[in-house]
């Protein structure tokens, strides 16, 4: 009786394991997730095809071939079998072929940079559905979300509208981070002076979390933030209701809002200065600091200056007869008598 209950207690264990676990990430409400979550799948199936028979035959020639069963074909000169080796080596081979096309054609199908060109599985995007832009940036240690389209900004508060795709606009303010909402899509890295991007939808209404994927310092584990997926009516009023008596987002505040903090509360700003994501990203929000772009602007110019100059000095050598550095080369020399 207790073998018995023994025997059901270990085939239940993993079931109760995996009873507190979070599988959000293979139950997605986003499109984009959706399709990470099915890659997941086919993934393993397809090596599970060469794992379980691999540990199936562990086990059978285990007891097969035990020291007690004098039934079995003792054969201790046998080296060699063609159709073995076929199977051994063949099948491996088109599993790697297998995995080899999926990852290709996937990496390029879900690459975050790429816009969307359906809202799910059934239905593509409407000609008339316009993507909403988000600037998020990372900070230590909390999110801040800029709409610059909406003119507002928020801080560990993400809305969006389902079935509408969103450009996410993504860098940090110091340490590198990743920006991850698991059931929206796949994290992102978030890194200072850099810019990546990522293009979702969200297809179900609700709110979801959103959190930082990479270690960055004591108030990581709290770095989180709400993700909401709202109906367009009740995005529209969720916007209007961040625009009612809120204060305003302009590079002191910023300044004042990037210094480190931890289990930062939901904060919302009515209006945001204009050019502060550019700022941010460039590493200018300070007045009197040159930004990154322009700076590289200028040494790009320079060294366009300097390239012209020499290529016109090899030409006026080229048309003299000189040699092709004569004058280049030539230094100024004094001469003295005795």
């Amino acid at each position: 009786m207790f073998s018995q209950l023994a025997r059901r207690g270990i085939l239940l264990l993993p079931a109760i394991m995996m009873a507190g676990c979070n599988t959000i990430v293979m139950n997605p409400s986003g499109d984009i997730a959706a399709q990470q979550s099915k890659l997941i799948v086919i993934s393993t199936l397809l090596m599970l095809l060469i794992i379980v028979p691999v540990i199936a035959l562990t086990f059978f020639f285990a007891w097969r071939y035990r020291q007690s069963n004098t039934e079995a074909q003792y054969e201790p000169d046998w080296d060699h079998s063609t159709k073995l080796e076929l199977v051994i080596w063949g099948a491996p081979l088109l599993i790697i072929i297998a995995l080899g096309m999926l990852t290709w054609i996937t990496t390029h199908t879900l690459d975050p940079y790429r816009k969307l060109s359906r809202l799910d599985e059934t239905r593509a995007i409407p000609a008339n559905v316009k993507p909403i832009t988000v600037e998020v940036v990372a900070l230590d240690w909390k999110w801040l979300f800029i709409y610059p389209e909406q003119g507002i900004a928020t801080v560990n508060e993400l809305a969006a509208p389902v079935d509408v795709p969103i450009h996410f606009k993504i860098t940090a303010s110091t340490v590198m981070n990743s920006f991850y909402i698991p059931a929206l899509a796949g994290q992102i890295y978030a890194m200072p002076g850099m810019q990546t991007e990522l293009n979702a939808v969200i297809n179900k209404a609700g709110d979801y979390e959103g959190f930082s994927a990479n270690y960055s310092g004591a108030g990581f584990s709290d770095m989180r933030f709400k993700f909401r997926g709202l109906s367009n009516e009740d995005f529209a009023q969720w916007v209007q209701t961040v625009k009612t008596n809120q204060p305003a987002l302009k590079r002191a505040e910023y300044l004042e809002l990037e210094k480190p903090s931890i289990k930062d509360p939901v904060r919302r700003y009515a209006t945001v200065e204009a050019d502060l994501y550019h700022a941010i990203l460039n590493r200018c929000v300070v007045d009197g600091q040159v930004c990154i772009d322009k700076l590289m602007s200028t040494d790009l110019n320079v060294k366009s200056a300097a390239n012209g100059k020499f290529s016109n000095l090899l030409a006026q050598n080229q048309q003299a007869g000189r040699g092709p550095l004569a004058e280049i080369c030539t230094t100024p020399t004094t001469t003295t008598g005795k």
